[in-house]
């Protein structure tokens, strides 16, 4: 009875900043509702928005708890602290299952459209410069501008290893935003392409990849990237790993696993794990807000970025490119080639732009992790 009474008052005090704790139990109300109802995210946002509520419960246990007199860490701090923060290996770990989900077939087929992934990478650093203008240091700038990457693991991993204050509301940032890809990516194609440019059409003629390509792939990108950009090892390395365990062959019951068991738990525990970083004192804040704006900015960006290379390559080629095909080069996969198909749909009910839309899209995945490990070699040189 005396906990009651006192997390009650300690909720309604709103001189000491109860309210707080309030706003949040919203925001995790919100985050299920969108989960439920709308189909956002739901791996994600609903064990995020019901550890929100639970984190801000009044001496709540999942944070700290008395063990025969002795102060504990409760589980959601010993998971942040093992699995996240200790040794980032949640987020890591899940690239392993969406390496064994992502087909890079149609990429290797029509390989001009590794240069859209990278060209969409352009938020990021269009974000990280915004972060800066507005006041935040340079870890957490180049945190947020991990938003842009559309890509919520990369956004955690690089958030956590930066040292950034702001994990909880980033992580919340970039699946959110990653959720709302089908209402955020239209509008940001429409804003710079024309009617006539949204209607080219473009040829599909499938050349055969061979089993030797599809496992060769993986691994020689883990090797160049490592040389490239070392810091993006622990990101590459295991996506592709997942890759090469689905295209070998000879481990189908654990491509199997990775892509269901492993991916689903992982995504489960990082869900409910990163709500420790959505304490309302730290969580409810202006810059909150900013990084809310930040991250819609990086996504817009993100898309616009990929266009524009899109029509600055048609000023050299016969043979044009749809523009919006470098929207797609974002890391939402496989949200934003569905995006990009349902447009040229809707402009011209013959237009199949498919599979060049999922080319740039895992060419999307591969390039945002190297962004990811880039920023952080180059950002630890300041630290």
């Amino acid at each position: 009875m005396d906990y009651l009474l006192e997390g009650v008052r300690a909720l309604f005090d709103f001189s000491g900043g109860g309210w707080k704790a309030l706003v949040m139990f919203a925001v995790g109300i919100v985050l299920i509702w969108l989960a439920i109802k709308k189909e956002y995210e739901p791996s994600l946002l609903l064990p995020m928005g019901f550890g929100a509520i639970l984190v801000n419960l009044p001496l709540s246990g999942v944070i700290d708890q008395m063990v025969g007199g002795i102060e504990a860490h409760g589980i959601i701090e010993w998971l942040f602290n093992v699995g996240i923060e200790a040794s980032e290996a949640m987020p890591i770990l899940l690239f392993i299952g969406i390496g064994a989900m992502i087909d890079f077939g149609p990429l290797l087929s029509m390989p001009s459209m590794f240069l859209f992934g990278a060209g969409a990478q352009f938020g990021i650093f269009a974000a990280i410069l915004l972060a800066a203008f507005l006041g935040f240091d340079i870890k957490d700038a180049a945190a947020i501008g991990t938003i842009g990457a559309a890509d919520g693991p990369t956004a955690i991993l690089v958030s956590q290893v930066l040292k950034s204050k702001y994990v909880g509301p980033i992580a919340v940032a970039a699946y959110s935003y990653m959720a709302l890809v089908p209402i955020v990516q239209p509008m940001a194609i429409k804003l710079v392409t024309t009617k006539k440019e949204r209607c080219i059409h473009m040829e599909y003629r499938p050349e055969n990849v061979s089993k030797t390509m599809r496992i060769v792939f993986p691994i020689a990108v883990t090797m160049i990237v490592g040389l490239v950009a070392p810091q993006s090892v622990a990101l590459v390395g295991f996506l592709m790993f997942g890759n090469l365990i689905r295209e070998c062959g000879v481990l189908g019951t654990m491509s199997d696993t990775a892509q269901n068991l492993l991916a689903n738990l992982i995504t489960l525990l990082l869900g409910i794990t990163i709500s420790f970083s959505m304490k309302a004192e730290d969580f409810v804040t202006v810059e909150t807000l900013l990084i809310m704006v930040i991250g819609l900015f990086a996504f817009v960006m993100d898309t616009i970025g990929g266009v524009l290379l899109a029509k600055f390559m048609n000023l050299f080629l016969k043979k044009k490119i749809n523009p919006m095909i470098g929207g797609a080069g974002i890391s939402a996969f496989p949200m934003s080639s569905r995006v990009v198909q349902k447009l040229a749909l809707k402009e011209d009910p013959s237009n199949i732009l498919i599979m060049h839309a999922a080319g740039a899209n895992v060419s999307g995945q591969i390039a945002s992790v190297v962004a990811g490990g880039l920023i952080i070699s180059l950002v630890s040189q300041f630290l």
